[in-house]
């Protein structure tokens, strides 16, 4: 087992003043990662990564349970993508039923921790929800631009 060890540094000088930040983050007992980096084209929404209950081999889908860290950094430098994570809210591995989108901006990454029982959408209010349901997969729709994202994902 290994420990994937991630820095996140901000540098800003206001006023002649230092006012960025840095944190570390280390996370233990990783077995497996996925990187790639692959360019998802013009007009078409494009599947980056699947996660079920256990590994499956036919579309080569990641554990929920195991996955600790997620990364997803749009490469391009001109242009945003909309990141559409799909919601499987009955955690029964069958489809997403819900979806949240977030604009990636050009260079910029997305990050987030466990997929499992790790996110959540409401549209019935503006209040917290805090029963969380399991990530299905992750979409890239980079627009009416080819654009290519790297995606690490860490087990």
């Amino acid at each position: 087992m290994a420990t994937l060890s991630t820095k996140i540094t901000e540098s800003v000088v206001l006023n002649g003043k230092e006012r960025g930040s840095e944190i570390t983050l280390d996370v233990g007992s990783v077995t497996e990662v996925m990187h790639r980096i692959l360019t998802c084209p013009a007009n078409q929404d494009t599947t980056v990564a699947n996660f079920h209950a256990a590994t499956n081999t036919s579309d080569n889908s990641l554990d929920v349970e195991n996955v600790k860290y997620i990364r997803l950094t749009n490469l391009d430098e001109t242009n945003p993508i909309n990141l559409s994570l799909q919601i499987d809210s009955a955690e029964d591995d069958s489809a997403a039923a819900e979806s949240a989108t977030i604009l990636v901006a050009a260079g910029r990454s997305f990050i987030m921790g466990v997929p499992s029982d790790g996110i959540a959408v409401s549209d019935a209010n503006a209040t917290i929800v805090t029963t969380l349901h399991n990530l299905e997969s992750i979409l890239v729709d980079p627009g009416s631009n080819a654009i290519s994202v790297e995606v690490f994902i860490a087990s």
